[in-house]
């Protein structure tokens, strides 16, 4: 296997590994907390609601991604882009 092969699938490995670990948190941590909210929030204002969901979509994949190339860089992978 070629040598950028193998780096692409290892930073490829650790980046899922990363990215699995920072979506557990943000289920315990941000979903728990504000949860009950945004349960009320949708049987009350479905609009808002959605707006809401989309919204922290984003912001959940921007702050994803900062985290994970921070981390990326910390570790002195390559990124392969």
């Amino acid at each position: 296997m070629p040598e950028d092969t193998k780096k692409l699938l290892r930073n490829f490995i650790i980046e899922l590994a990363v990215y699995g670990v920072l979506v557990v948190v943000y289920f315990l941590v941000v979903l728990q907390s504000i949860g009950d909210w945004l349960t009320s929030l949708y049987y009350n204002n479905l609009t808002v609601y959605a707006i809401l969901a989309l919204m922290l979509i984003v912001v959940q994949a921007v702050i994803l991604e900062k985290v994970t190339a921070f981390l990326i860089e910390r570790l002195g992978l390559e990124r392969l882009e």
